[in-house]
C-alpha cells in the first residue's frame, strides 16, 4: 500500500510535456541507434515469421515435400526456438545485449542462405531451424533492451514501435511473396541483418546491464549519452544503482532457480501466461498457413496476403500510438476480443461452407474473420506480451525469466505449428473453435490479474509486484 502511494505521489509530481518534447528530448544519437537496430531485428523477426505463408505451395512444388514434410519445416522453427530460448537469458545476461544482438544477426544472415540455396529438404529444414534458435534469443532480448534504454514515459510507445516493425516484416514479406519466388523473398530477408552489422558498432550496451555487472563510470556515461548532456538524469540514475544494490543485498544468490521462490511466483505467472496466450490462440497457424486457411475457405490467394499484409500494418500502427494513452491492459482486452471474434465467424464460415450453406458469402466471411484476427493481434498481443514481460521482472532475475517466458512461448508454438495442417485436415470449424476458447481464457486472465505498467519505471514497477 505504502509502495501505491509513493508512485501516485510520484506521478502526480512528475512535469507534464507534449508527446513532442518528449520525443525530442529522448532522440539522442545513442538511443536512435539502439532503437534502429533494435527495429531491424524485429522487422527480420517478422520476415521469418510470415515467410513460410506465401511460400507454401512454391516450396513444396520445386523440391517435391508432403504436407507432412512442409509441416516439419514449419515446425521446426519452434524447435530451433527452443533450443534459443534455453541460453537466450543466460547468453543476453553473461555477455550483455549487444553481443547477444551481433550473434542474433549473424545467425539470421546464415539461416537465409541456407534456405535460399537449398536443394534438398535438410538444408531447407536446417536454414529455418537456425532462424528457430535466433527467434528464441531475440524475441525477449529486443523488448528488455528498449525497456532499459528508454525513459518510463515513452517505454510503451517505444517498445510497441519497434515490435510493429515485427507486423511490418510479415506485411512485407506478404505482399512480396505474392511476386518474387521463395529463393528471391530468402535472399530479400537478409538485407536488413546486413544493414544492421554495422550499426552495432555503435549501438550502446544497456545501462541497467552494465549497473547490474558493477561497472559503474560506463553505466553513468552510457546514460548520459542516451539522455542528453542538456538533460538531468541524476535522479533515474540514483534509482536504477539504488535498485540494483538492493537486489544485490536481498539475494547474492545468482543461480536459475531463485526465480521460482515465491516472492516471484506472481509476476512468473503473469509472463508466461500473457507470453503462451498468442500462441495458444493460433497465432502461429494463421502466419504460418495462411496460404492453406485460404485455399480450404475459397479466398484468392493474392487477395488474402494483400489485405492481410495491409490490415496487420495499420492495426500495428493504432497500437503503438495507443499503448501509452490507454495502457497495456485495455488494449490487450481489447486484442483478445477481437481475436475472439475471428475465430469464432471464421469457424462459422467453415461450418456454412461444409453444409453448403451461403456458398457465395462463406470466402468473404472467412477473408473478413482472418482481417479481424489480424488486426487485433497487431494492436495488442502482437506486442505488449513481450514489453509486460521484459518490465515485470528484476534485473537479478531478468534472464532467467526471460529464458522461462521463451521457453514456454516456443513450446506452445511448437505444438500448435506442428498439429495446425492436421486439425485443418480433421476439422477446420472445431479447430478455430480451440483457439476461440484460449481467446475467452485470456479475456478472462488479463481482466482479473494482470496490472497497468503504464507511466511507472521499472523499479517501481518490480517493487510494486514484490510487496
Amino acid at each position: 500500500m505504502a509502495d501505491e502511494v509513493l508512485l501516485s505521489r510520484a506521478e502526480s509530481a512528475a512535469p507534464k510535456s507534449s508527446v513532442w518534447s518528449e520525443i525530442s528530448n529522448v532522440a539522442t544519437r545513442s538511443f536512435v541507434l539502439g532503437f534502429t537496430s533494435c527495429s531491424c531485428s524485429a522487422f527480420v523477426f517478422g520476415c521469418v515469421i510470415g515467410y513460410s505463408a506465401p511460400t507454401q505451395s512454391g516450396i513444396m512444388k520445386d523440391l517435391n515435400l508432403s504436407v507432412a514434410d512442409y509441416s516439419f519445416f514449419g515446425s521446426i522453427l519452434t524447435v530451433g526456438q527452443i533450443i534459443g530460448a534455453l541460453m537466450s537469458g543466460k547468453l543476453a545476461d553473461l555477455v550483455g545485449r549487444v553481443y547477444t544482438m551481433w550473434i542474433a544477426n549473424v545467425l539470421y544472415i546464415v539461416g537465409w542462405l541456407g534456405i535460399a540455396f537449398a536443394k534438398d529438404a535438410w538444408l531447407l529444414d536446417l536454414g529455418r531451424f537456425l532462424h528457430g534458435v535466433t527467434i528464441g534469443i531475440g524475441s525477449y532480448l529486443g523488448p528488455i533492451y528498449i525497456a532499459e534504454i528508454t525513459p518510463r514515459n515513452l517505454r510503451g510507445s517505444a517498445s510497441s514501435l519497434s515490435q510493429l516493425f515485427a507486423g511490418i516484416g510479415i506485411s512485407a514479406i506478404y505482399a512480396l511473396g505474392t511476386v518474387v519466388s521463395w529463393r528471391a523473398l530468402a535472399l530479400m530477408g537478409s538485407v536488413p541483418c546486413l544493414v544492421t552489422l554495422p550499426l552495432l558498432f555503435f549501438v550502446p550496451e544497456s545501462p541497467r546491464w552494465l549497473a547490474k555487472v558493477g561497472r559503474r563510470k560506463e553505466f553513468e556515461a552510457v546514460l548520459l549519452h542516451l539522455r542528453g548532456e542538456n538533460t538531468e538524469f541524476s535522479d533515474e540514475a540514483a534509482e536504477i544503482l539504488e535498485y540494483t544494490e538492493q537486489v544485490k543485498q536481498r539475494q547474492p544468490d545468482d543461480s536459475f532457480f531463485k526465480l521460482f521462490q515465491r516472492k516471484y511466483a506472481f509476476s512468473l505467472m503473469i509472463g508466461v501466461v500473457v507470453i503462451a496466450l498468442p500462441q495458444l490462440q493460433g497465432v502461429n497457424g494463421f502466419t504460418f498457413y495462411t496460404d492453406s486457411i485460404f485455399a480450404s475457405a475459397g479466398i484468392s490467394r493474392d487477395v488474402g496476403f494483400q489485405t492481410s499484409s495491409v490490415v496487420q500494418l495499420f492495426a500495428g500502427i493504432l497500437g503503438t500510438l495507443l499503448v501509452d494513452v490507454s495502457g497495456r491492459r485495455l488494449l490487450l482486452l481489447v486484442s483478445q476480443g477481437g481475436a475472439f471474434l475471428g475465430c469464432l465467424v471464421i469457424s462459422i464460415s467453415f461450418f456454412l461452407q461444409e453444409r453448403h450453406i451461403w456458398e457465395a458469402g462463406t470466402p468473404v466471411l472467412a477473408l473478413a474473420s482472418v482481417l479481424v484476427y489480424t488486426g487485433s493481434y497487431g494492436i495488442g498481443m502482437g506486442a505488449i506480451p513481450w514489453i509486460i514481460a521484459s518490465e515485470i521482472y528484476p534485473v537479478d532475475v531478468k534472464g532467467a525469466a526471460g529464458t522461462i517466458c521463451n521457453l514456454v512461448s516456443s513450446i506452445s508454438s511448437w505444438v500448435v505449428t506442428y498439429f495446425f495442417s492436421f486439425l485443418l485436415q480433421w476439422s477446420p470449424t472445431g479447430t478455430f473453435l480451440i483457439f476461440a476458447s484460449a481467446c475467452g481464457v485470456g479475456i478472462v486472465f488479463i481482466a482479473k490479474l494482470v496490472p497497468e505498467t503504464k507511466g511507472k519505471s521499472l523499479e517501481e514497477i518490480q517493487a510494486l509486484l514484490l510487496s
